[in-house]
């Protein structure tokens, strides 16, 4: 049996990891802005900056509900193919 699915397709769960991993990066970048002034012993940033340091989570989780969603897609396919 051949594969159907073109190389440059999009899987149902991609979008949400390219989210996941664009909101990651940005929590890291928070975090380190963050964390930066208290090693260089110049005043701390507001209490939000620690918030955003949170996006680090939110996109993980994202990512995490992405590969969730592709494995579900592909279980449901391979069902599908079995039939």
């Amino acid at each position: 049996m051949r594969e159907t699915t073109q190389a440059n397709s999009a899987a149902p769960g991609d979008g949400l990891i390219r989210a996941g991993a664009v909101v990651f990066f940005l929590g890291a970048v928070a975090t380190l802005v963050t964390v930066a002034p208290l090693f260089l012993g110049a005043k701390p940033f507001p209490t939000y900056m620690f918030g955003l340091s949170m996006l680090m989570g939110v996109g993980f989780l994202v990512a995490g509900a992405g590969v969730l969603r592709s494995i579900a897609a592909g279980r449901r396919q391979a069902r599908g193919a079995s039939r």
